[in-house]
């Protein structure tokens, strides 16, 4: 579906050319563009302030039937993101105006100040996410997402950047499983349901796919996840995907927590603590499962373990109970003061399985954790908790590269006297109201031992219940192309 394009636009077809312009500089695109637009005269006419538009239909000699030209804002504002978001709103508006067949012009690098990586990366990234569209239980299909979209080039960039396209492709399309995962609701994605789909999509692309159901977990001694689990009459499962190349000198392990329904448990969730969106605590399960599909076709040279534990935590005459004491899979017993603080639970089972059976060089965990996080970073910025300088740094990077922000937060050691408990080796819950999100991490940490760790708590960015520019409502995917940049870079 994405491609780059070059040559002569009198002579190219299309439903729409689609030209970015800045609000106070010369319009940015590659010369080709230019021309056409100097010829019309519409430089002088359209001024580029952010979200201005200006269609001009059947211009003579040209084959393209519209050319619609967006504001993009100030040329000191243009940045990854940006573009990214420009395309993404681009691609909407198409699908809106029911356009089969576009091309976006790319701005040439020399005239923003960017490497041209830099600009046509973010850019396919956004036309591809921004062609989503999910209506999988909607009778009638309203909206259908552009056939193709291609990146009008500079004639040098087509020889540099032809493979582009389909690496990008290939990292969104991932995105937008774990966004469709996401956006499944609770009972079309029961734990059996989620995990055997996962396994069948990672066994499509040739992973190693093992899956513990029940009856293992109890044998193997997963005390954290079956207490999680065993208030609902859906059985729990752990799901274990392997990317092992040839040679691979490092293992990266990833783990995400997957919640397919969280009502509390017990600690029942209080009206108003948007119930209805809790199929979305399985989140980090989506973009661990995504992306170890994705990486299985971009082939990095390093073996990658994904683990993922799904579960539903629903209250009933069998459900955990405040004050229970149960021993995790590394024998270490949890006082579960509050059976709400579930996802804590079955990520401890799953790290210490995975450190135990793999060890990994480095254990990333991916959760929608804690709505601490969400208080103090908001919605739009997952929270990165880290004792080891360098992959904090890493993640950081590749964060702001895909638009996919962490902001890293403390791991203080006097914290830990806020999970201890009288009465087994530590405690679900913090004895204190207060920074949450932190003590959630400090838990986690218990069961890391000396191996790298990253926390990343995705809370607030994984759903959203109102479209932005390249994401429509629901599951965001959030993590997957941050993961997957990140494992290029270890």
């Amino acid at each position: 579906m994405l491609n780059l394009k070059t040559g002569d636009l009198y002579k190219l077809k299309a439903d729409a050319v689609i030209i970015p312009v800045c609000e106070d500089s010369e319009i940015h695109a590659n010369s080709a563009v230019v021309s056409i637009i100097n010829h019309t005269g519409t430089a002088k006419e359209f001024k580029g302030a952010k979200n201005d538009e200006l269609t001009l239909f059947d211009l003579p000699g040209l084959k393209i039937p519209r050319i619609i030209f967006l504001g993009i804002g100030k040329i000191k504002t243009i940045d990854s993101e940006s573009l990214r978001a420009f395309c993404g709103k681009s691609i909407k508006k198409c699908i809106r105006k029911k356009l089969e067949n576009i091309l976006i012009a790319a701005p040439s690098s020399g005239r923003l100040g960017m490497e041209t990586k830099e600009i046509l990366e973010p850019m396919l990234e956004g036309a591809f996410l921004g062609n989503h569209v999910f209506d999988k239980y909607k009778n009638e299909k309203k909206n259908r997402p552009v056939e193709k979209v291609g990146l009008f080039v500079e004639p040098e960039v087509m020889i540099n950047f032809s493979g582009l396209p389909s690496q990008v492709e290939t990292v969104c399309k991932g995105t937008v499983l774990a966004r469709e995962w996401i956006s499944i609701p609770s009972n079309y994605k029961k734990p059996e349901q989620l995990a055997k789909d996962m396994a069948v999509k990672a066994g499509k692309e040739n992973l190693k796919v093992r899956v513990f159901d029940d009856q293992k977990l109890k044998r193997l001694g997963f005390g954290a996840i079956l207490a999680v689990a065993a208030g609902s009459r859906s059985k729990p499962r752990l799901l274990i995907l392997e990317y092992a190349p040839k040679g691979a000198k490092k293992t990266i392990a990833l783990v995400g927590k997957g919640i397919t329904f969280d009502s509390g448990g017990i600690n029942l969730k209080p009206a108003g603590s948007s119930l209805e969106d809790m199929k979305m605590d399985m989140s980090g399960a989506a973009a661990v499962a995504a992306t170890l599909i994705s990486v299985a076709k971009t082939k990095p040279a390093v073996r990658i373990i994904g683990a993922i534990p799904i579960v539903e935590n629903m209250p009933s005459g069998d459900a955990t109970r405040p004050g229970d004491i149960v021993t995790g899979y590394n024998g270490k017993t949890i006082e579960i003061n509050n059976t709400d603080a579930e996802g804590r639970l079955i990520l401890a089972d799953a790290i210490s399985y995975v450190i135990k059976e793999y060890k990994p060089d480095i254990l990333i965990d991916v959760a929608t954790l804690t709505g601490a996080c969400v208080v103090a970073l908001g919605e739009r910025i997952a929270g990165l908790f880290s004792p080891d300088d360098e992959l904090a740094e890493k993640i950081i990077q590749s964060a702001n590269k895909t638009g996919e922000r962490c902001w890293r937060m403390p791991l203080p050691e006097d914290y830990r006297e806020l999970i201890k408990s009288e009465f087994a080796d530590i405690s679900n819950m913090s004895s204190s109201k207060w920074g949450g999100a932190i003590t959630a991490a400090l838990f986690l940490s218990e069961f890391i031992k000396d191996t790298r760790w990253a926390h990343i708590d995705i809370a607030g960015p994984a759903y959203i219940k109102k479209e932005t520019d390249y994401c429509g409502a629901g599951g965001t995917g959030f993590g997957v192309r941050l993961l997957c940049d990140l494992i290029q870079k270890l």
